[in-house]
């Protein structure tokens, strides 16, 4: 039998390999793969850049100014798609290559699929060292793209153009599986990109993927099921599992039916309506003491979809020791964290089959109304939190409020760092299903931009707003430019407190001093100065507001809505008037220290530890 064959670059055969890759969401067949984000230089711009230009109508390429910023953004249109849809990142060998570690480490973090292609030095190395290069005088094979190892699900050198055969559909298999999901990342050495190969036809043939649902074991799923039916005080924990698996009508329905109360985490945030009857609250650090009292009280948690964080868990002192948790997911790493019943499967269909074992059996009815009563006590806590007091500059929470009353069913609402997760986790009553997104994963400065830039790619209905303080904004802030130059638009609030006021909350909260945090407090001779966001914002093509009072905010919301580019809008915040989650947390606190106050916080931090669960 004769193989036909066609002559490609290995970078033509990437591109062309891409295309051909289809999926099917929400009834409709997709690109894969709809498109790219790219800084171009030496290493991708003459073979894989070229290749990108001649598909340009089939895998668009847009221009990122930081190539962080372009892996956040893609992993920010990754948890928009609920994980449906993938972008690729591609930069040239040396800085471009390690800009974008950050990024992948983020979307390693909250389980995001990326696909990061980089330049890499050549393969043969008759040009050694090339421009960028790293050398390492004993290895020297390695180059800076092995930094990418530890943070990414699947890394790949193609020093053959063969290679792209088998390591571009296990870089893809991976990407879309749902317990492995993560970035993937592909080494492409400037003579390689270039050589030519006699590829198969075959390989580039239309491919339509699919996102398996594998089904739990029926003897874990026997386990669970009883397990509940023994509980008194049974609740859930809906993590970002739920989102990906899109089982937020299965979720709402069990727990409706079964009258087991619900509480998120931050990546499972909008999985239920903030009206739903059992919905009883953010979980956690930063979550509310409503949702906190609910895992306190119960003695069997069914976690669903969750890595089990310690922002969920209050570093594991939540849980009572004797209380036992189910853990359903799709990776065994998490299903069975902390001596966990494991049911090792899709989060839709573990519920729809465990529903099925549980038929006639329902919580007892005074405990089934609990959740009710929680979100009563939480709706009470936030209202008090986001009402008017008369003073401007308002609060987080009262700028979150302000927001929120402005917003839709179909609006998504965006954060990441500082104090801003803590409040919006609070304060914000979802509207619609699968409508926020708080990076806390990895808790990266600078999402709250770019993450909306990659956002705005997905959603095709409502506004995109995002949150960011002015410590995040100074860290990351061109893709206010990408979004003007590309077309999508978001809204971003700035929250000016003058400086990282959430980790000085910490500092001095743990007995340190004030100290390098607040721009007032910094070495140098220039701490009296004040950055002018919304010159810069500007300056960046946006459509910008500065605001001095509540009405102005509120006229500038409608304004920036309104307007054809990205909007900016600009205030001043309190410096620490926050909101309190309802958890502990464990931070390291030194043992011993001149400071009375440091000493008085170790007793603290030692005292929340006696409460804390046993690992495995």
């Amino acid at each position: 039998m004769t193989i036909e064959t066609i002559r490609l670059t290995t970078s033509e055969a990437i591109v062309r390999y891409l295309v051909a890759q289809r999926i099917v969401v929400d009834g409709a067949e997709v690109p894969l793969f709809p498109g790219a984000i790219a800084i171009f230089g030496h290493g991708n711009v003459t073979s894989l850049g070229h290749s990108l230009e001649m598909h340009r109508d089939e895998i668009p390429v847009y221009r990122g100014q930081n190539e962080q910023g372009m892996g956040l953004a893609a992993a920010g249109f990754a948890k928009a798609m609920r994980r449906q849809q993938i972008m690729l990142c591609t930069s040239s060998i040396g800085p471009g290559a390690t800009n974008m570690v950050t990024a992948a480490g983020m979307a390693m973090a909250n389980r995001l699929p990326v696909l990061f292609i980089s330049g890499d030095a050549f393969n043969s190395r008759l040009p050694d060292p090339v421009l960028q290069q790293v050398e390492h005088f004993g290895v020297p094979s390695t180059t800076v793209n092995d930094a990418f190892r530890p943070v990414v699900r699947y890394w790949d050198r193609i020093t053959d153009p063969a290679q792209v055969l088998s390591s571009l559909p296990h870089a893809v298999d991976t990407m879309l599986d749902i317990a492995d999901c993560g970035p993937a990342f592909l080494g492409l050495p400037q003579d390689v990109a270039a050589e030519a190969f006699d590829f198969p036809e075959s390989f580039f043939d239309r491919q339509v993927r699919e996102i398996a649902r594998p089904r739990p074991d029926q003897r874990q799923l026997d386990r669970a099921a009883s397990l509940l039916r023994g509980a008194r005080r049974p609740a859930i924990i809906a993590g970002g599992g739920v989102h990906y698996s899109r089982a937020e009508a299965e979720l709402a329905a069990f727990a409706e039916e079964f009258g087991i109360p619900v509480v998120e985490t931050v990546a499972g945030k909008s999985s239920l309506l903030a009206d739903h009857p059992q919905y009883a609250g953010p979980v956690g650090v930063t979550g509310a003491e409503a949702a906190n009292a609910v895992i306190a009280a119960a003695d069997v948690v069914l976690a669903v979809g969750t890595r089990l964080e310690d922002f969920t868990t209050g570093s594991w002192t939540l849980f009572e020791p004797d209380t036992q948790i189910i853990g359903v997911n799709a990776a065994r790493f998490d299903a069975g964290k902390h001596r966990s019943l494991p049911v090792v499967g899709d989060a839709r269909e573990a519920l729809v089959e465990l529903g099925g074992l549980l038929t006639g059996w329902s919580a007892p009815e005074e405990w089934a109304r609990e959740g009710g009563r929680r979100r009563a006590e939480l709706e009470a806590f936030v209202a008090d939190r986001v009402a008017d007091d008369g003073h401007w500059p308002p609060s987080y929470a009262q700028l979150v409020g302000l927001l929120h009353e402005s917003a839709t069913p179909e609006d998504y609402v965006l954060t990441a760092a500082g104090g801003l997760p803590g409040e919006l986790n609070i304060n914000w009553a979802s509207k619609g299903i699968a409508t926020f997104d708080c990076e806390y994963g990895y808790s990266c400065m600078g999402y709250e931009i770019s993450g909306a830039w990659g956002a705005a790619f997905a959603r095709r209905e409502g506004q995109v707003y995002s949150m960011v303080g002015d410590g995040s904004y100074l860290m990351l802030n061109s893709d206010v430019f990408s979004s003007v130059l590309s077309g999508r638009k978001f809204v971003l609030v700035v929250c000016d407190n003058e400086g990282f006021a959430v980790i000085e909350r910490l500092q001095v909260g743990q007995g340190g001093a004030s100290y390098n945090n607040m721009l007032r407090d910094s070495v140098g001779s220039g701490s009296d100065v004040r950055v002018d966001f919304r010159a810069h914002a500007a300056s960046l093509g946006a459509e910008t507001f500065e605001v001095h009072s509540r009405e102005e905010f509120v006229q500038a919301l409608q304004a920036a809505k309104a307007a054809d580019r990205t909007a900016v809008i600009v205030t001043k915040v309190r410096e620490s008037d926050w909101t309190e989650g309802g958890a502990f947390w464990q931070v390291g606190v030194p043992e011993v220290s001149d400071r009375p106050e440091v000493a008085t916080a170790r007793a603290a931090m030692d005292e929340g530890l006696r409460s804390q669960r046993p690992g495995v």
